[in-house]
């Protein structure tokens, strides 16, 4: 670990040391941002009595139901800032694991060192995977297995370098995800590598499955196949460090504008598990298909959704009361967002 602190500092030094241009003065300001979404979903495949869902985080309530309000607060100064971004709602709860009505989804500071090299600290949300918390930054207002079972957030340190106008890097040293207080000694390293808006991801931590997910590889990114048509990518592959449960996945987000208020995007996942000297693992195949149509700073998302899981696993019961291995439903949910 001394290691890895000792090359950030290095490289932090070299960068402040190299550059030779001053950057341009820039006055000191504060912003304040931030978004508020609610939704109705009803089973169609199913009765809504009970707690039937499709198992992955956010936006499991039958009838209506609240998201995530949030205020993100910063403050930019010529080399240095801050981020404070407070959220409240049962959206935002599952991501931290609170128990409290109010918590910090991202809180940090961060240093300029250089116009190729950013110091940050504090808490500050995943790198990971391809979807966010918040949802202002998806497409799709429902959220995949392999966001749902990969990290949300990290408290530590990161340093990201700008090596090209096409290339760049990021190294972390973080406490286990997902955790605030480090009350096991357990650290996790974390690196990406950025390429013309393809990342490759990496994150390492030793602590046992109860505490953290061992070692992850994921790949984000997506490609403009038109100036309508974008297909977005991810893939991962996760291995827990005591052989417990792991996954792995893969996802498309294909995703056609229509105008410039309305578009429709479909997420096409397939996600399993795997065990140590465990055959027939149930895997999943969903398939999520949203619409959204956005009227100055609200938008309204309409979304179908079907999960199916394969190996005689049947999770859920339909609506003659019958064991099922499938769940469809239909959700439309309000998101509006302020800046």
């Amino acid at each position: 670990m001394n290691s890895i602190i000792t090359l950030v500092i290095l490289l932090s030094s070299f960068n402040a040391i190299s550059q030779t241009e001053e950057p341009e003065e820039k006055k000191s300001k504060f912003s304040f941002s931030g978004s508020a979404d609610a939704y109705y979903k009803t089973n169609l495949s199913s009765t809504d009595v009970g707690s039937q869902s499709f198992g992955t985080s956010f936006a499991n309530q039958t009838g209506f139901a609240l998201g995530m309000a949030n205020v993100i607060v910063s403050y930019e100064g010529e080399k240095t800032g801050a981020v404070a971004d407070l959220a409240y709602g049962s959206r935002g709860l599952e991501a931290v694991g609170g128990d409290s009505d109010i918590f910090i989804n991202q809180l940090y500071a961060y240093w300029n060192v250089s116009e190729a090299t950013t110091l940050t600290l504090g808490r500050f949300n995943t790198y990971l995977g391809y979807e966010v918390i918040s949802p202002v930054g998806n497409f799709n207002y429902s959220t995949s297995h392999l966001f749902s079972n990969g990290p949300f957030s990290h408290v530590g340190l990161k340093a990201d370098f700008t090596i090209s106008d096409d290339f760049s890097l990021m190294a972390a040293l973080m406490n286990v995800t997902d955790v605030n207080n480090n009350f096991s000694g357990d650290y996790a390293i974390g690196a990406q590598l950025g390429y013309k808006g393809q990342y490759l991801n990496l994150y390492y931590d030793g602590a046992d499955s109860d505490i953290g997910i061992g070692f992850e590889i994921d790949y984000t990114g997506g490609f403009d196949m038109s100036d309508e048509f974008f297909l977005g990518i991810n893939a991962a592959y996760n291995v827990e460090n005591d052989d417990d449960l792991s996954f792995y996945g893969f996802a498309l987000y294909p995703q056609y504008s229509l105008s410039d208020s309305f578009g429709l995007g479909l997420r096409g996942e397939y996600f399993g598990n795997h065990q140590k000297d465990v055959d027939d693992i149930p895997a999943v195949l969903g398939l999520t298909l949203t619409g959204s149509y956005s009227i100055e700073n609200l938008t309204i998302k309409p979304e179908i959704r079907l999960d199916s899981w394969n190996n005689d696993y049947e999770p859920f019961i339909d609506n003659d009361s019958n064991a099922t291995n499938s769940l469809a439903a239909f959700t439309i949910a309000a998101i509006y967002k302020f800046d």
